[in-house]
Formats: C-alpha cells, sequence, structure tokens
C-alpha cells in the first residue's frame, strides 16, 4: 500500500519505518528541512533499538522515502497518517494547532479520495475537528480514521511490530477492511484490532495512559508509607502481582515517571474533563503523587548533605526518563537535577544515550562522561535515576574506592540491599529499611 506519514518524529518515524519493513511504500513528510536532509544521509533523530538498521535498509530498497514536500507524499499515497507534536499548553491542554494546520493543507492537496489517519495523541473530539477543517478546503471525498499509538520508548519497534492491539476509530465498513489490510501482516499471531468510533479511540488513549501512570504513583505512594512504618516495598509489590487481577506490569517503584506521554497527556485529561464539567479527581493525584515521589527523592539527597551542600559532588547515572531511549523530556533526572542544582551542588553525569540532550536541557550545568564509572571520582555519592541494564550489576568494589564516601541513593531499586552493605557501601532506595 502507499502510505504518506507526516511529522517523521518520535511516533512517525516508527511508524513509517515499520510499515515500510512490511513491504509498503512510505513517504514521510516533515517541514525541517535539516531533518529529512540527515534521513536521507543515514543520520537518525532519535535512539531506538533496531530503529536505525530498519530504517536504512528500508530506504536502501526503495520503500522509505524522505521529502519536505507535503503535496508529493499526498500525491502518492492512499493512506495519510498524522504523526506531529501535540504539546502541552500552559493550562494543560493539548496543542493540536499542527495537527489542525497539516489537515488543511493536505485539504488543499487533495486531488482524489483518501484515508486520514491519526497517530498523534490527540484530545477527545479531535476527529470532528480535523474532518471540519478538511472539509472547508476541499470538496473531494475522504475518510478520517482515528488510530492511536502505544508505542512504549525504547520497545517501540518491537510494540508496533508485535502489537498487544491496534485502535481503529471509524465506522465506515471500507475503510474498516482497507485498515486491517494495513495491519495484516502485524496480526500473524492472531486478529488483535479492535474498531470504534473515533471519540472512543480517542478516549481509549489517554485513559490507557493515565491507568499505567496511575499504578506506577500508586506504587510510589505506597513505598513512601513502608519507609515510614519500616515494611519493605519489593516484598510488598510481589504480594501484588502476583494476585492474577492485578498482575505484575507497571509496579515499580521508583523516583517517578517522565517521559513525553504521561505527564503530557494526564494533564490533557484533567483539562477535557474540566471542560466537560466532570472532576479528573484520580488523575489530579496521580500527577501530584508523582511530583511528590521526585520531591521525597531530592529532599532524602538535599537532607543528607545539609550544610555542605556547596562543597558536595554527585555522580549520576541516567538522564533519560527511561533507559533504552535518549529522550529527557519530563525526565525524572532532569527535574531532580535542576533542584540540586539550586542548592549549589555539582553534577558529574553518564547516561549511555541521553548525556548531549540532558546537557542542552540544563544548560550546560553538568558535566558529562563517556563513562559510568569516571563519573564517580572525587563524587561524594552515586544517585541512579534511570534504569539501564549495565546499571544492575556493576562492580560495587570500584564504586567503593572510587567516591570519596561510599554512598548510592538508587531512584529505581536496581540493588539488593544486602549485597550493597557488604561492599561497605551506604544505600538508600526506594520504599526499603
Amino acid at each position: 500500500m502507499k502510505i504518506c506519514v507526516v511529522g517523521v518524529g518520535y511516533v512517525g518515524l516508527v511508524t513509517a519505518a515499520c510499515l515500510a519493513e512490511a513491504g509498503n511504500d512510505c513517504f514521510c513528510v516533515d517541514k525541517d528541512s535539516e531533518k529529512i536532509t540527515n534521513l536521507k544521509n543515514g543520520v537518525i533523530p532519535i535512539y531506538e533499538p533496531g530503529l536505525a538498521e530498519m530504517v536504512k535498509h528500508n530506504e536502501k530498497l526503495g520503500r522509505l522515502h524522505f521529502t519536505t514536500d507535503l503535496k508529493y507524499g499526498v500525491d502518492n499515497s492512499l493512506i495519510i497518517f498524522l504523526a506531529v507534536g501535540t504539546p502541552s499548553t500552559p493550562d494543560g491542554s493539548a496543542d493540536i494547532s499542527a495537527i489542525l494546520s497539516v489537515a488543511g493543507k493536505i485539504g488543499e492537496n487533495l486531488n482524489g479520495y483518501r484515508i486520514i489517519a491519526t497517530k498523534s495523541t490527540v484530545p477527545i473530539g479531535t476527529h470532528k475537528k480535523v474532518t471540519d477543517v478538511i472539509k472547508s478546503k476541499t470538496e473531494i471525498p475522504f475518510d478520517y480514521v482515528s488510530n492511536p499509538e502505544f508505542l512504549k520508548e525504547g520497545a517501540a519497534v518491537e510494540d508496533f511490530m508485535r502489537p498487544d492491539r491496534i485502535i481503529i476509530g471509524t465506522t465506515n465498513p471500507a475503510v474498516m477492511e482497507k485498515m486491517a489490510q494495513l495491519y495484516s501482516p502485524f496480526m500473524r499471531r492472531g486478529n488483535r484490532i479492535l474498531f470504534m468510533d473515533p471519540v472512543s479511540a480517542e478516549m481509549t488513549k489517554y485513559a490507557a495512559n493515565t491507568m499505567l501512570a496511575t499504578r506506577i504513583s500508586f506504587m510510589n505512594e505506597i513505598s513512601a508509607l513502608c519507609e515510614r512504618i519500616g515494611a519493605d516495598i519489593e516484598q510488598v509489590r510481589a504480594g501484588l502481582g502476583s494476585d492474577s487481577r492485578i498482575g505484575r506490569s507497571f509496579l515499580f517503584p521508583g523516583v517517578g515517571f517522565g517521559g513525553s506521554c504521561f505527564p503530557k497527556d494526564i494533564r490533557a485529561l484533567i483539562h477535557t474533563g474540566a471542560e466537560n464539567g466532570v472532576e479528573m479527581t484520580i488523575a489530579k493525584s496521580v500527577q501530584q503523587v508523582n511530583i511528590n515521589s521526585q520531591e521525597r527523592f531530592v529532599k532524602r539527597i538535599k537532607d543528607y548533605f545539609a550544610g555542605r551542600e556547596d562543597k558536595t559532588v554527585l555522580a549520576v547515572w541516567g538522564l533519560a526518563f527511561k533507559a533504552k531511549t535518549d529522550d529527557v523530556r519530563e525526565s525524572p533526572a532532569i527535574y531532580c537535577i535542576k533542584k540540586l542544582l539550586d542548592r549549589s551542588m555539582s553534577i558529574k553525569a553518564y547516561d549511555p544515550e541521553a548525556g548531549p540532550a540532558a546537557l542542552a536541557a540544563l544548560d550546560g550545568k553538568i558535566e558529562t562522561f563517556q563513562n559510568g564509572y569516571d563519573a564517580l571520582v572525587n563524587s561524594d555519592a552515586l544517585v541512579i535515576f534511570t534504569d539501564w541494564q549495565e546499571f544492575r550489576n556493576p562492580d560495587f568494589d570500584v564504586i567503593a574506592k572510587k567516591l570519596n564516601k561510599p554512598v548510592i541513593f538508587d531512584g529505581r531499586n536496581l540493588y539488593n540491599p544486602d549485597i550493597v552493605k557488604k561492599a561497605g557501601i551506604e544505600y538508600h532506595s526506594i520504599g526499603r529499611k
């Protein structure tokens, strides 16, 4: 099939590459000429396991094309995916101006029937706005589909190629058939396509992300209570996860969630509720607990070094909001580091992929290293923010020797406290004694 993907960011590039891998011809359109030039030269703008190889492979085979010319993409496709950004506005709502702008330009360039599908996370009701904008520009028939993405950063290629489900919001049987054909290569284990109306599809995306965030915040709140009463959150987690009604996913306590989806989508859901006279009490609590989790972790570090903050150097492992990505958007690491910098602490940081992005986000106020152990030299403690695989089984003897004082503040509960203690290291984790 002929596919156009407008917006070659995280969602758009993964979508195009994976659809091309299934044999489709994909035309990637973005107004950023530098990004398009880089992609043509094999420079991938994001880190995602398996993505670079897939992009280069399919471009070489002629199934993946990059252009700044929207008309070219529209002319050469049947299905047009919208995958442009929908950032938060100051009042918490999602800014869909880019979506509506692209929709208008698509309408101006339609020369025949097309299916317009939105991949971006958009507020409930966007389907009608996009439809109205396109209709205001053309009398050529088209159909609109709400097709939200469910891609985890760090596992996005795997999620697309082997999805739990595909949500398709349309009531047109002919469009259902076309979309089912498009996704059939990813349904070899059985049909997991769910058809529904567009407004329900939009709602499903927000509900899913807020539910997952709720599980994280619940565990973080329970971990705070565990610390006070002497319980062990890891044992509690095992007990909860063994209940088949609850399951084990998203029950890891930590320093909080971040990234481009959960925080933004919770804000948008709260705003949508307010617009419609429904107070989203749970969503607001999830949001506040996440802030509390980060503040509590920072306070523990600040209290430990109280009175000598300006003489304290902290080694930090992990800057991305999660492992297997270079994304620092709303990363707990960035939030906490800013608070520590405000107290005149010095930061020496290492992240396998996110160093440059974090350095920019922090205005160059930290020092970054190419090796985690090098960041430990002349540092007064090690602080862990991200659960990269390479952090999970380090040489504790080396850590103890390189630090000025052997202390670890673990925001992801990566280690067995007994093992760390045997290495002579003072260990502070989440929700444990």
